[in-house]
């Protein structure tokens, strides 16, 4: 299944992070913060300004972007979890 975004809407693959111990303390799943790095899926065609024309999105297919802690709607999609987001959401592109 595809999925394509409408409007300044983006499809957010979480990035796992990568797992610290120290001293030998294991932190259970349900215990680790979410992550806040992801790679953009798919975008939308961007925002409508009161002119009637689209604004193109920042962000393309394949970029990798921090977001804000609770950003998102979660979704499920063939069993692998997304985040749909708007773009304002999206605090910065990592290069």
């Amino acid at each position: 299944m595809k999925i394509k975004p409408l409007g300044d809407r983006v499809v957010v693959k979480a990035l796992e992070q990568k797992e610290v111990k120290k001293g030998g303390i294991i932190i259970p799943d349900t215990a680790k913060e979410k992550p806040q790095e992801g790679e953009v899926v798919a975008v939308g065609k961007g925002k409508v300004n009161d002119d009637g024309k689209v604004i193109p999105l920042d962000v393309k297919v394949g970029d990798k972007i921090l977001y804000g802690k609770y950003s998102g709607t979660e979704v499920k999609i063939d069993d692998k979890e997304y985040l749909i987001m708007n773009q304002d959401d999206i605090l910065g592109i990592i290069e």
